[in-house]
């Protein structure tokens, strides 16, 4: 068979050939009837389309110079200083282009840019935007010398631990410049199941380790050189969800957002509420809930953007059932120990979910047990409870919920506190920066809540 390919081709044709080459020889070897090493076929196959790929992308991206004395661009004129080779990094490693650059006319020393890097989007210098998304995807799940281990087995992605770093960080920031749009727009473009029936919202503090300037005088090490003068502390996170449930109160979707300690949590309040309208917009019969602990700043927090007059429609809230029932049960082991508490919990439990004056029941028993100010260690369990119980009454009407098809738990924030913060920001020896943790914060819960691509598409 004859193929006839233009000269300028060339350099992928020879990479084509390559891979031939390759597989005629692996079937010349296999006739014989011995082992095959096959780790090694897979290798030379890996290799050789590898190389295959960069020629291609090595193709396209020569088309995309612009060689003129001069071009405009976004209304300034640049002028052409030179032709040089530059760098861009793909999937399959980085390939060099010859390429035009151009500098900003009356600027005798300032950067110069190149149609190539403008026209195709490049993240940073010269990293093609879908390998900058897979690099950044990587590093919001692992850390960055994980993420070059599973490139070295994986044969792509060839690049530095310092590399997949750099432009994890990149997109990050360039995802935050954007991201009230690009949320914005992700919303209003969710689709909204049929069966949704309601939808949640709920907010959480979860601690995370973070590098802080260590006070005191400078310290010097034996050379005379400074020390770097930093303290690992422990500083208060949040996490928020917005979830869609069905009429029995599953989850069906769950929006994830995270914020670093001095991050604006009142911004995402805001944000969370602007969600919320967008999706009672476009389905007016879903019923709005706020679903939290009893933190009193988180109830706040929440309680000043998510009303009835902004939203149009009523709100229900609701403390997280099973953070009650957690202070109940120290209280029933209090009054009828171990076994008999437990059982006496359950039937709580179950007053609770069917009686619309349970509370005022468990108060009772509460108040009447007499042991109100008996101590267990440091706490005060029936006191404790009782207190609970007063303090968010207005937002324990469980039967209620129940009867409209609500849901009752704030599952979905805690499991956000462990998959966003826990599981990727503690682990041994982590600590983090506010700017930079940010950065991958915003990409993990992009992940978490399955619109990562749709998200990063959206940059521009």
């Amino acid at each position: 068979m004859m193929l006839e390919v233009e000269k300028k081709y060339q350099a992928l044709v020879d990479a084509f050939l390559q891979v031939v080459n390759t597989v005629r020889a692996q079937q010349e070897a296999a006739g014989d009837g011995a082992p095959v090493d096959y780790r090694q076929v897979e290798q030379e196959v890996a290799q050789g389309t590898a190389a295959l790929e960069r020629a291609a992308h090595a193709a396209v991206l020569g088309t995309l110079d612009v060689n003129a004395p001069q071009v405009v661009i976004e209304g300034q004129t640049y002028r052409k200083v030179m032709r040089s080779l530059g760098s861009y990094y793909t999937m399959a490693g980085a390939v060099c282009v010859e390429r035009t650059l151009y500098r900003k006319v009356g600027e005798r020393s300032g950067a110069t840019v190149d149609a190539i890097s403008l026209r195709t989007g490049v993240v940073g210098d010269g990293w093609l935007p879908k390998t900058a998304e897979a690099m950044a995807w990587e590093c919001q799940r692992a850390p960055a010398r994980e993420s070059e281990a599973a490139s070295e087995q994986w044969q792509r992605l060839p690049y530095s631990r310092c590399a997949f770093d750099r432009v994890a960080h990149l997109v990050g920031e360039q995802y935050g410049q954007k991201r009230q749009a690009v949320e914005r727009e992700l919303v209003e473009t969710m689709p909204i199941p049929k069966e949704a029936h309601s939808v949640s919202v709920s907010l959480d503090r979860v601690s995370v380790p973070m590098e802080e300037p260590r006070p005191g005088p400078v310290e010097y090490n034996a050379k005379g050189i400074p020390k770097r003068m930093v303290q690992r502390v422990y500083r208060m996170a949040y996490a928020a969800t917005v979830t869609l449930h069905d009429a029995k109160g599953r989850a069906l979707h769950t929006i994830r957002y995270g914020r670093m300690p001095k991050g604006d949590v009142e911004e995402l309040c805001i944000a969370l509420s602007d969600d919320v309208m967008t999706l009672v917009r476009a389905s007016p019969s879903l019923f709005v809930v706020l679903l939290c602990d009893g933190a009193k700043e988180l109830w706040n927090l929440l309680e000043k953007e998510f009303t009835e007059a902004s939203l149009g429609c009523p709100v229900y809230g609701l403390v997280d059932l099973w953070h009650l029932l957690e202070k109940l049960g120290s209280a029933a082991k209090l009054l009828y120990g171990e076994t008999e508490g437990s059982s006496a919990l359950a039937k709580w439990r179950v007053c609770l979910l069917n009686e619309s004056d349970a509370l005022d029941q468990i108060l009772l028993t509460l108040r009447d047990s007499g042991k109100e100010q008996v101590r267990v260690g440091d706490s005060r369990p029936v006191h404790e409870s009782i207190t609970y119980l007063e303090n968010h009454r207005k937002d324990m009407h469980y039967a209620k919920a129940r009867s409209l098809g609500l849901p009752i738990g704030s599952g979905n924030v805690e499991a956000t506190c462990k998959s966003l913060f826990e599981v990727r920001r503690k682990r041994s020896g982590c600590r983090w920066k506010e700017s930079t943790g940010a950065h991958i914060v915003d990409l993990h819960a992009l992940a978490l809540s399955a619109r990562y691509n749709q998200a990063l598409c959206r940059l521009g």
